[in-house]
């Protein structure tokens, strides 16, 4: 059976609720933490995830360990939180998923801020110059275009690389509006922390697509 892709928009962060977009790179609120921690029980199938990728933004990020410390490895959680499964799956960070925006919100944090606030993550993936809105990581519709492209042509090889797996799903944890990017459809505005579920499909050439699941299959939120 083929891999399903499920795309996630991070839960609500301090500037969703502020409109203080000079912030930088803002945590999620507490309504944020209560809205991504409703995933443990709302998310379909979680036994069938390979992998977690999530922006390296700190919402982003934060979401991702709060809707699935039943499925992310023990490493990512402190050991007195109990929180987090033996041998449980990587969340890996992705420069191509953070926002369009060249928006303080929207910049990332420096790699030692991420090593400080968060256990054990790898940063290694991170490019030097993820975080400057120039080149690759441009907020404009080409550069971002082009970035959201690199993301489904690394979907379609992980979802080849997983085929006949028992676990063959990946999360994507973005944002809102590079998610219309991702997912070619211009009108996707899901809740935060909703999901929207897809295959990977082809366009005709050598692009790689996501074509949303059937209507009776789907899950969003």
């Amino acid at each position: 059976m083929a891999s399903i892709i499920h795309l996630v928009r991070h839960a609500e962060s301090e500037h969703n609720v502020s409109k203080d977009f000079s912030q930088p790179d803002p945590p999620l609120t507490p309504l944020g933490h209560a809205q991504a921690s409703q995933l443990i029980t709302s998310f379909p199938h979680p036994e069938r995830i390979a992998l977690i990728l999530t922006s390296p933004l700190r919402r982003a990020i934060q979401t991702s360990l709060a809707a699935f410390p039943h499925v992310l490895d023990k490493r990512y959680y402190t050991e007195s939180s109990g929180l987090g499964v033996e041998n449980g799956v990587e969340l890996v960070l992705d420069a191509d998923l953070q926002e369009r925006s060249a928006l303080p919100c929207d910049t990332g944090s420096e790699s030692h801020v991420l090593k400080e606030e968060f256990l054990n993550l790898d940063l290694q993936g991170l490019r030097e110059g993820w975080r400057v809105k120039a080149g690759l990581y441009a907020a404009d519709d080409d550069a971002v275009g082009l970035r959201a492209g690199r993301v489904r042509k690394k979907l379609g090889e992980l979802s080849e690389g997983l085929r006949g797996e028992e676990r063959r799903d990946v999360v994507v944890v973005t944002h809102g509006v590079f998610m219309k990017f991702l997912s070619g459809d211009g009108d996707i505005d899901l809740p935060k922390a909703g999901w929207r579920s897809y295959t990977i499909g082809k366009d005709g050439g050598d692009g790689t697509v996501l074509a949303p699941v059937k209507e009776s299959e789907d899950h969003s939120h």
